[in-house]
């Protein structure tokens, strides 16, 4: 049976579990996700939900373990992002869990974590130009010593991968079937495993998909009611950091294409997310939301953040 609630897809920030200055341990990250979870818990009562999230700092802990490590072989990105899908959601679930336990509903509700594939083009031009920094920080000789591409970034130089535009979500039928079962998904966690078709079979790539880009197109492809975009900042600020920056409570699209091209939203940070969420209207969304971790449900509800269309 179908259920008649709307659809929301929340996707979770890095910040959703590590934040600035923390080591990140776990007893560090289960107490930060509390704080968007206990929202979602409540926002279950009313809306069917799909969660994404970030997984930036779990692969780079992952990449760091095994450059400090010869005794066993090295794994491949895609099989490092497949780890991280699952110790993320099987954290998510845990502290999902406890919050509606909390509320007394918990033997009403049913979640489910997935591992997600992500169906990229092998002709994507990011593949061309490696430019996503990720793993730990290097010295100059430890860079060009690599075997692989390497980035300079503010802290050190770094180990550089493609960064290709998601084409498709594998799994969107089955994530369809979960939430009109009234099933909370747990999904695309990290942008996604990236995958290339041939023929009838996938194959892993070395790469990393932006997870706001991905969950769009999952929430386009599912047909979300609500996207919203769950950071560190409580919406789209212009002049970010400066004397006059100014929070905008509405962005329409064509202010969103403008103010990217002008620079506003730099490409580390806030562009994706403003790109995603402008995607999402664009494929006949209905609501895209950019607000801040701790004000998910007031977001929603039109009483914070940034919305977009």
């Amino acid at each position: 049976m179908t259920s008649s609630k709307k659809t929301v897809l929340i996707a979770l920030g890095g910040n959703a579990l590590i934040r600035k200055g923390q080591a990140g341990t776990v007893s560090e990250q289960f107490a930060n996700l509390a704080v968007p979870i206990r929202q979602i818990a409540h926002l279950s009562q009313n809306f069917r939900i799909i969660i994404t999230h970030g997984n930036g700092p779990q692969v780079g802990n992952l990449l760091l373990q095994q450059e400090s490590c010869d005794e066993v072989p090295k794994l491949p990105l895609e099989i490092l992002v497949a780890q991280t899908q699952g110790q993320l959601g099987y954290m998510i679930e845990s502290t999902l869990d406890s919050q509606l336990m909390e509320l007394g509903v918990d033997s009403d509700y049913h979640f489910i974590s997935l591992l997600s594939y992500v169906v990229v083009d092998e002709k994507d031009v990011a593949f061309q130009n490696p430019t996503k920094p990720i793993g730990p920080i290097l010295s100059k000789s430890q860079a060009a010593a690599c075997a692989y591409p390497t980035i300079k970034t503010a802290k050190g130089y770094r180990r550089a991968v493609a960064s290709p535009k998601p084409v498709t979500i594998v799994e969107k039928r089955e994530i369809k079937r979960l939430i009109d079962m009234d099933f909370i998904v747990i999904c695309c966690g990290g942008g996604g495993i990236p995958v290339i078709r041939e023929g009838r079979r996938f194959y892993g790539v070395d790469a990393v998909i932006d997870k706001d880009l991905a969950s769009a197109k999952l929430a386009t492809e599912v047909g979300v009611d609500v996207f919203v975009i769950a950071t560190d900042v409580d919406g789209v600020i212009l002049n970010y950091g400066q004397p006059n920056q100014k929070l905008l409570r509405s962005l329409s699209l064509a202010e969103a294409e403008r103010y990217l091209k002008a620079g506003q939203f730099p490409a580390g940070t806030m562009g994706p997310k403003v790109q995603a969420a402008t995607a999402f209207m664009r494929g006949n969304g209905k609501r895209a939301i950019i607000t801040s971790i701790k004000q998910i449900d007031r977001a929603i509800a039109g009483q914070a953040g940034t919305q977009i269309g």
